[in-house]
């Protein structure tokens, strides 16, 4: 569960340092409140629908998002991705293009939304929010992430929870992964989506209810499952949570011999992938990755390309439960920016 880019002790309830820290967390609370309630938000003159998390770390943003995005489509809207694109060697507005751009330049997360509708990427995200507007027409901003920075003014928050990840030690930065205090986020939050199955999340889940938001389901769906069936793998991802994709692999019959964790977002260097490629030949394995990881890999240069052909990926899509959950929140957006602009 633990991400190899954040301290063990995030997951550990009883740590030392957590007691330590708490102090330090106690200030940090209490700056990440202040930007809830306090930080000023640009209207960009469209709809915004922010895709966020209660904590650091993979909790299920992008396939939320990517949903969300697809359920707009469906409705006849023109939807349009923010993401300040991790990692990426600039800062200022682009549009994403596919076929030109690489994970160095855009990040490896806005790649994947850009295969549904535009994307765009920016350290200010208002840029990139008129940037859709202008070039590209969007009439709905489906933001990756952002929620406690409060930059955009949001129409709706929907939170998404990994229910296996839960909170961690449910400790605020630095003593632990919640990035800010959860009754404040609670608070300006819309609606709570819990994703796959767990009592990590039981306690947001329970103060949640509480404050009388709605708590809505979904679930992480492999595709093209009978591929993997009886198939002998080395699993290997740099992403947050390396365990949901190994689950998801024995899920579909894969038997998972091997695993190798890199950290998230990890760019994979000619080390990583000989070694890789020498225990699957060595072990007989078929070498498994994630989407997330493919990306990062295929615009890593050619050697990355050639290894990328030895990989196989499992591909998984997060589907709302119902799946007119997803209509709803996009219908609630529209709804609630109409109110704001005849207030």
């Amino acid at each position: 569960m633990m991400d190899r880019e954040t301290p063990p002790f995030w997951w550990d309830e009883r740590s030392l340092s957590r007691r330590l820290l708490a102090p330090a967390a106690f200030v940090y609370g209490r700056v990440a409140r202040r930007n809830l309630e306090r930080g000023r938000r640009a209207d960009v003159g469209v709809p915004v629908v922010c895709v966020g998390n209660f904590t650091v770390g993979g909790g299920g943003k992008t396939p939320t998002a990517l949903a969300l995005g697809r359920a707009a489509v469906r409705m006849g809207l023109t939807p349009g991705f923010v993401s300040r694109g991790h990692g990426r060697s600039r800062s200022d507005a682009m549009l994403i293009d596919p076929d030109h751009h690489g994970v160095s330049a855009v990040g490896d997360e806005p790649l994947l939304l850009a295969a549904v509708a535009p994307t765009a990427v920016a350290t200010d995200r208002r840029q990139a929010a008129e940037l859709l507007k202008r070039e590209r027409g969007c009439d709905l901003v489906i933001m990756d992430d952002g929620f406690q920075s409060m930059r955009l003014r949001i129409d709706y928050a929907l939170i998404a929870l990994d229910a296996r990840r839960g909170l961690g030690n449910g400790a605020v930065i630095p003593a632990g992964p919640v990035r800010a205090p959860l009754i404040d986020q609670i608070r300006h939050a819309d609606a709570l989506l819990v994703i796959g199955e767990g009592s990590g999340g039981d306690a947001a889940i329970r103060q949640t209810a509480r404050a009388n938001k709605p708590i809505f389901e979904a679930r992480l769906e492999p595709l093209e499952p009978q591929r993997f069936a009886g198939m002998r793998v080395l699993a290997f991802a740099g992403i947050a949570d390396p365990e949901k994709f190994y689950a998801s692999l024995r899920s579909v019959g894969a038997e998972v011999a091997e695993t190798q964790d890199f950290p998230d977002h990890h760019m994979f260097t000619r080390d990583d992938m000989d070694g890789l490629s020498a225990n699957a030949w060595r072990s007989g394995l078929q070498l498994v990755t994630t989407r997330k990881d493919a990306v990062r890999l295929a615009t890593g240069g050619e050697a990355a390309r050639l290894f990328l052909k030895e990989c196989d990926i499992l591909d998984v899509e997060l589907v709302f439960m119902p799946q007119s959950i997803g209509e709803r929140v996009i219908r609630e957006a529209l709804a609630a920016f109409r109110r704001r602009k005849l207030g």
